[in-house]
């Protein structure tokens, strides 16, 4: 467990820049990502002997991948849980080196659901699933699954809408900062609530946007960082786990129960420890739950904690997701984790933009969910530290 903490580091992010990319294939963006990624490290392709990708990359996935790329392989993995696929691979990528299988790991996500690909939620519909025969046919799209997971906590807590609007509320005061966001107006409260109601009691605005794009991550060893003229972000913790239904299911708490736990343990840290949070936003409800279970605040308080702004950067007291996160900024594949590692990098670097950047930020933690929060979802946690802690 503890083999991980310090043994590798983040030495290269890349966001793509494109929201809505029609004449962009999905291997290209794959591969522009890769390359923008390595650019950031101060390494090419050549250096690269390990990758990992998830469903989202097409073809053989890591086979077809290496092959488009050139890429001369000693390590690879296809781990695919969804959105929280990326913060897995990062912690595989942690083991791998730390085992010696590699020194120098790539990590890519492409996606197009916004111009042909594969639209949110497009795993449910695959009839080769298990559940497929006893959920599908009877009609519970994503954000049903994700409202029920509202409506429960709002019974069980008193939880408000007006406390979930606040989550979009937050992420759209930092998107207003970023040129490449999506959806960069600022909204209020009242523009939240009187937004469409798609399923109850989630608005428009508490859902995230689709969009094209992609994002990369450069994980290399120790020895490796230190030989490159960047400043890298270590991996000091991280867990991962998968909550399903079996039968009755408690709505009130998600994976993040057991992968935080994990994570902190692995990093010798705790919740107080952490000055920024990337936190996987698919809806506000994703955001409210997680915060609570990754022990930012007691189970049921989720909705106070985010009323009194403590997530507004950056002096909130737990500032989040400085670049519009997926409510505003984007969400390339329908798979949001990727891009929750690549800004808590940014914030770690001092790179994050001067409005939102988080002072003498040291350590940040990134929680990426995948599949669906009303029935089956893996969850990843990942704690990081600046270069000189």
């Amino acid at each position: 467990m503890t083999a991980i903490r310090g043994a590798a580091r983040i030495a290269g992010v890349y966001e793509h820049p494109g929201r809505h990319l029609p004449g962009t294939s999905l291997p290209q963006i794959h591969a522009e990502v890769a390359l923008g990624a390595l650019a950031d490290a101060g390494l090419t392709l050549s250096d690269v002997d390990a990758y990992f990708c998830a469903g989202d990359a097409p073809g053989f996935g890591a086979i077809s991948m290496a092959e488009y790329l050139g890429l001369r392989l000693r390590h690879l993995d296809s781990t695919e849980s969804g959105g929280s696929s990326y913060l897995m691979h990062l912690g595989h990528a942690a083991a791998a080196i730390a085992a010696g299988q590699c020194r120098v790991a790539l990590i890519t996500l492409g996606g197009k659901p916004r111009t042909g690909g594969a639209p949110p939620g497009g795993s449910m519909n695959d009839s080769r699933a298990p559940e497929y025969a006893f959920e599908t046919p009877f009609g519970a799209p994503t954000v049903a699954q994700y409202a029920l997971a509202a409506q429960r906590h709002m019974y069980e807590f008193g939880t408000t809408s007006a406390q979930l609007a606040e989550i979009k509320v937050a992420a759209s005061l930092h998107a207003q900062h970023n040129p490449h966001a999506l959806l960069p107006r600022p909204v209020t409260l009242e523009e939240v609530l009187d937004s469409p109601m798609i399923s109850d009691p989630l608005h428009r605005l508490d859902c995230c946007v689709v969009t094209d794009g992609g994002g990369a991550l450069v994980v290399v060893s120790p020895d490796v960082a230190r030989s490159l003229d960047r400043t890298s972000v270590t991996l000091l913790g991280q867990g991962e786990s998968v909550k399903y239904a079996g039968g009755r299911i408690d709505l009130t708490y998600t994976g993040a129960v057991w992968s935080g736990p994990a994570a902190f343990e692995q990093a010798g840290l705790k919740p107080a420890d952490i000055g920024y949070a990337s936190i996987y936003d698919s809806f506000t409800i994703t955001v409210l739950q997680c915060l609570e279970d990754l022990g930012f605040c007691e189970k049921g308080q989720g909705g106070p904690f985010v009323a009194e702004g403590n997530l507004r950067a950056p002096d909130g007291l737990l500032p989040f997701n400085t670049d519009g996160g997926g409510l505003c900024n984007n969400h390339p594949g329908n798979r949001g984790g990727m891009t929750k590692v690549i800004e808590a990098v940014r914030q770690l670097r001092a790179e994050a933009h001067p409005a939102v950047q988080v002072a003498d930020c040291r350590f940040a933690l990134a929680h990426g969910s995948g599949g669906s929060l009303g029935t089956r979802a893996g969850a990843a946690t990942v704690i990081l530290g600046r270069e000189d802690v």
